[in-house]
């Protein structure tokens, strides 16, 4: 059996293993292009046959003969089975979103209120150790800004509703990516958030999503869900400038989007910038498309340094959209020791 070369599916060749599982037997281009019609899914038989040769060369496929077609290797259904686990954890969490935007204040005008984050617990003994993981990856800016909070046992790590931090655990508090469709709803400018995944950097460039999932088919933050899956590679992104990070796709009215340029200039002096790409009016951004009067935005995942922790081995407790701190309880990576 070949060996698998890839991490995990794109998107595209994950749909060929899902249909060829769906199918059960050995099957051809034009079988599998007829399933992934059923699925809405629209791939031509020569896109579909030239897919297949990837997947033969990732080891997840093999060809059976050239009647009968090909068959999934046992790393194939592995990997068609691991991503339908993900697929299938359905809730809603763009609900939880919306509510969040709506209740966080801060304002780009005052440079004060609350922002939406995620929380970290971890083992009061660890974070030396913790934050020498995080600090390439803010260095690299693969994070959500450039802030955080470190909050001793005791300290309040929700400004909301007074949650303190137990003892003998410390918290590392980041902000979560969705405080930017907070505050850009408060200049009224409204952001949909579409989906969350993994985008590809090649030599410190972002290339492509590797991964996609809704945020309005998944119970938790996606790139929470890739994190435990352990499909990131954010320290050795950070280290090389090449690795899969989470990020997230999001859209706004194209009327709005010298609006969202001068945002982005406010974000970036008060560390909190984590945009990756702003797209032009109704063009596809990263190949993904948007819709009409549209724009697309690409924005790093406020767990990325988290990612990190967990990819290093450090025992953590990670929770995103956990609540609200302000503003001034974030301070620079660079002064959190």
């Amino acid at each position: 059996m070949k060996e698998t070369t890839q991490p995990h599916a794109s998107r595209a060749q994950l749909a060929i293993l899902r249909a060829i599982l769906t199918i059960g037997r050995a099957a051809g281009s034009t079988q599998i292009a007829t399933v992934l019609r059923g699925w809405g899914i629209r791939l031509s038989e020569r896109t579909v046959r030239l897919r297949l040769l990837e997947l033969d060369r990732a080891g997840w496929t093999e060809l059976l003969s050239r009647r009968a077609g090909r068959v999934l290797t046992d790393a194939g259904r592995e990997e068609a089975t691991r991503q339908n686990i993900l697929a299938r954890m359905a809730f809603f969490v763009s609900g939880r979103i919306d509510e969040l935007n709506y209740r966080m204040d801060f304002s780009l005008r005052s440079r004060a209120g609350t922002l939406v984050v995620n929380t970290t617990l971890l083992p009061a003994d660890a974070l030396e150790a913790a934050l020498d993981a995080m600090q390439p990856v803010f260095a690299a800016g693969l994070g959500m800004g450039t802030r955080l909070a470190v909050l001793r046992p005791g300290e309040i790590s929700d400004d909301r509703l007074g949650t303190r931090v137990p003892e003998g655990r410390v918290a590392l508090v980041t902000v979560c990516s969705v405080s930017l469709n907070g505050i850009l709803l408060k200049e009224g400018i409204p952001v949909t958030s579409r989906y969350g995944g993994l985008l590809e950097f090649k030599n410190h460039s972002p290339e492509r999503f590797v991964e996609l999932l809704e945020y309005g088919g998944t119970t938790l933050d996606p790139l929470e869900m890739f994190i435990r899956a352990r499909m990131t590679s954010v320290a050795r992104c950070a280290r090389t400038g090449n690795g899969v990070v989470g990020a997230s796709f999001r859209e706004f009215p194209s009327v709005a989007r010298p609006a969202v340029l001068a945002a982005r200039r406010q974000l970036r002096a008060l560390g909190l910038d984590g945009i990756v790409a702003i797209g032009d009016p109704g063009r596809p951004l990263y190949g993904l498309p948007v819709g009409e009067g549209r724009t697309g935005l690409v924005l790093l995942g406020g767990l990325n340094p988290v990612a990190a922790l967990e990819e290093s081995g450090i025992s953590n407790t990670s929770r995103s959209l956990s609540g609200f701190l302000d503003y001034a309880r974030l301070h620079p990576i660079t002064s959190a020791r």
